[in-house]
């Protein structure tokens, strides 16, 4: 019996991992309407007062995080909030004069008021397969209950010095930002300091903000740069258990992820780094705030519940810098607004040494595994141009991998099938004395070289497999909406046939248990196959179970990603001809 114990234990661990899987997929947790946040205390500082209204066109207290202790008297509190209100994207667009964004892969605007990028679209990637559905939101400005938005700025490290704040009214020199056209914004505080905010744009999702001050004072002022990203409400995540989406950072290349209900908590954590970064991240998006790599900065998760609704930033500052008459300084951010393209990573964290960037994506505890897989598909589909054909690919690789182990453990299943016979005399000669039915058993497994759990195997490989090819599919951006060919138009998402409509022939909408599409429906058959190949379990409870697993599994998966359906079929196909063509060879009957 041990050998039916091994395989029922191998597959007990499989169920377990596709259910936890399934279970941590719909693992969604209800989100409030958003709004803005408000940062206002730091641990090296007295809280700070609520912020003030703004005045003229500049404010002195604004929404950087504290800054270095040094910083002196420095008023250092949140954004100015402002009630969430119940107008269009549209109409608040078209309230203020913008300049345009227009890349290959962005449009949006940034306006003139505040000068904040707060107007962002994706122009690659759409809400639903149709092209000519709307672009992906990134950003979106204040005055919305999903407002969304970067900001950069100065804040004064002692004395009332007025500087740009949410209100402030900009001049830029020109209309359209581009990857070949940077926009300069500027603004005269009338006190004698020239503040300066070049914007530019690559051809992907970086932004570099370059802003600098010149004074025509008598008198030296200290500043200190900032950059913020607020975001209101708490967004809905996607797979709490198998995917992290919130606030994170790396500090001092230490990865961060504050989950939202952490940040609500704590009210504001704050981190004193040299260098990595901070943003949000999501499913498939990411806002990230770059600083020199070089420099020291002060950054923050920060949380505050105003006007009915959870207000979230992430904001970090540097170090104090003095501002001399006649003098200029100066300071350079980057801004990362985009989609979380793998190749595209690891190029900024190449290009401008940002530490451990990659992490951007969530691979997972099991990165060592889940990263070649990523990679090696990624590689077969820029050979073929198809990811599902990637998929099978990398299925006969690992085939062929793994083809001595399996071919043991074949040679193994078929040594048991032959031995079947002989099992049936034990279990009928000693099925009343479990103890000595064992012994003879494992005597008989010794006598003929038979290892019963070396059927378990291919069970076993399949396992991590899964799990890698699973997470690849679920966090990747670029399987989202990638094609494989018939009715599967997206290898992340389930297959979206149903045999309960017979494919589409009935016009009616069953429930969604019901929704078995075709692949799901070949790995079930697959699956059976395979099992009739197997030694047969001769006890009747274990065999019923066994014949059903196949009907379970098609039930499970046919939620799961097709790739991953995908991935299974295939597998199963492979490994019925490879166990067929051993029995073959070793006389055993099929």
């Amino acid at each position: 019996m041990m050998e039916n114990k091994n395989l029922l234990l191998a597959v007990v661990v499989s169920i377990a991992i596709v259910v936890g899987f399934q279970l941590a997929q719909r693992a969604f947790f209800p989100a409030p309407a958003r709004t803005p946040v408000v940062a206002s205390d730091h641990p090296s500082a007295e809280p700070a007062p609520a912020p003030p209204a703004p005045q003229g066109e500049g404010h002195t207290g604004i929404a950087p995080p504290q800054a270095a202790p040094a910083t002196g008297n420095a008023t250092l509190s949140g954004l100015p909030t402002s009630p969430a209100l119940g107008v269009g994207r549209a109409e608040i667009l078209q309230k203020a004069p913008r300049v345009r964004i227009d890349t290959p892969k962005l449009h949006g605007s940034i306006a003139l008021v505040g000068a904040r990028i707060d107007d962002v679209t994706l122009a690659e990637y759409h809400e639903t397969l149709d092209p000519t559905s709307p672009e992906i939101v990134m950003f979106t400005p204040q005055g919305r209950p999903d407002a969304y938005f970067a900001e950069t700025g100065w804040v004064p490290a002692g004395g009332a010095v007025a500087v740009p704040g949410p209100a402030t009214r900009w001049s830029a020199d020109g209309e359209t930002l581009t990857p070949e056209r940077p926009v300069t914004f500027t603004w005269d505080n009338g006190e004698g300091l020239i503040f300066k905010r070049v914007v530019s744009v690559d051809d992907n999702y970086l932004f570099s903000v370059r802003q600098s001050v010149e004074s025509r004072r008598s008198d030296a002022v200290t500043l200190v740069p900032y950059a913020l990203i607020s975001r209101y409400g708490t967004p809905p995540t996607s797979g709490y258990f198998i995917l992290y989406e919130g606030p994170l950072g790396v500090f001092d290349g230490t990865l961060s992820e504050e989950k939202y209900k952490n940040v609500q908590e704590k009210g504001v954590i704050s981190e004193h780094t040299t260098g990595g970064w901070i943003g949000f991240t999501d499913k498939y998006w990411m806002s990230a705030l770059i600083p020199d790599q070089k420099k020291a900065i002060n950054a923050r998760f920060v949380y505050q519940h105003a006007n009915d609704a959870n207000q979230y930033q992430v904001d970090f500052a540097g170090t104090p810098q003095t501002l001399e008459p006649g003098g200029t300084i100066d300071n350079e951010d980057h801004l990362f607004a985009g989609a979380k393209i793998v190749k595209l990573i690891d190029h900024y964290q190449d290009q401008y040494g940002i530490d451990k960037f990659y992490l951007a994506v969530d691979w997972g505890w099991f990165w060592f595994l889940t990263r070649p897989v990523f990679y090696f598909l990624n590689f077969l589909h820029g050979l073929v141009g198809n990811f599902g054909i990637a998929i099978l690919l990398l299925t006969v690789s690992l085939k062929l991998l793994f083809f001595p182990l399996a071919n043991k453990s074949y040679r193994a299943m078929s040594q048991m099938r032959k031995l079947q016979p002989e099992m049936t005399k034990l279990r009928e000669r000693f099925g009343d004395d479990k103890a000595r039915l064992n012994q003879e058993m494992m005597a008989l497994y010794k006598r003929e070289k038979v290892n019963p759990a070396s059927g378990c195997l291919p069970i076993v490989i399949q396992i991590p497999v899964f799990f890698a090819l699973y997470k690849v599919l679920f966090v990747t951006i670029e399987m989202r909406h990638a094609p494989f060919y018939g009715w599967i138009h997206d290898l992340s998402a389930p297959d979206p046939s149903s045999v309960a409509t017979l494919f589409g022939l009935i016009p009616w909408t069953p429930p969604q248990f019901l929704m078995i599409g075709a692949w799901p429906l070949i790995m079930g058959v697959t699956m059976f196959l395979q099992q009739k190949l197997n030694p047969q379990p001769p006890d009747p409870v274990q065999a019923k179970v066994f014949m059903i697993l196949p009907v379970v599994f098609t039930f499970m998966l046919a939620h799961f990603p097709a790739g991953l359906v995908i991935y299974w079929t295939w597998n199963n196909i492979l490994s019925i001809v490879q166990q067929w063509v051993i029995m073959r060879r070793m006389g055993v009957k099929v």
